[in-house]
């Protein structure tokens, strides 16, 4: 993937392209907003995650916590442990990149017509095929139908 700076980008592509903000950032990682996010996919509130970091975390250290950019790596660390989680994707989680790449798997899978699918089939050709075996049944149903009436006809004239 080419990455570029996003000031160098503007220049090579133009300032008022909107395509600069998809293709191209600042590598900004929050390490606090990494943590707040998978406390949230597990479905931790921040003094769930306070009980289990210890008796010296609090809700407002937690949420202290979330809030900063940096955070020291023994912390970084035992939160780590907390969540079982590794400690290197806390530290290292772009999230502008992970929704850069999610997008443009998207945009690719839908590139491909239905969903990247190919039918070996015309569905009007099957559609057809349906069609003219519904033809051949009726008309046998019907025959069938005017054989009964034939014999009842003929039941009906031995009584008489």
């Amino acid at each position: 993937m080419l990455v570029l700076h996003l000031s160098d980008a503007r220049r090579t592509f133009g300032m008022n392209n909107p395509y600069i903000c998809l293709m191209t950032h600042e590598r900004h990682i929050h390490q606090g907003r990494n943590i707040r996010k998978f406390r949230e996919m597990l479905g931790l509130k921040q003094d769930d995650l306070a009980d289990k970091l210890g008796d010296d975390w609090t809700q407002k250290k937690i949420s202290q916590l979330e809030s900063k950019e940096q955070i020291d790596d023994a912390i970084l660390e035992q939160v780590s442990q907390a969540l079982h989680i590794p400690k290197e994707t806390l530290q290292n989680l772009d999230v502008q990149e992970a929704v850069v790449n999610i997008q443009q798997n998207y945009e690719n899978s839908h590139n491909k017509g239905s969903n990247g699918v190919h039918y070996n089939f015309n569905p009007i050709d099957e559609w057809l095929k349906a069609l003219e075996e519904n033809k051949v049944l009726y008309e046998r149903l019907l025959k069938s139908e005017q054989e009964k009436v034939a014999m009842l006809e003929k039941l009906l004239q031995a009584k008489k």
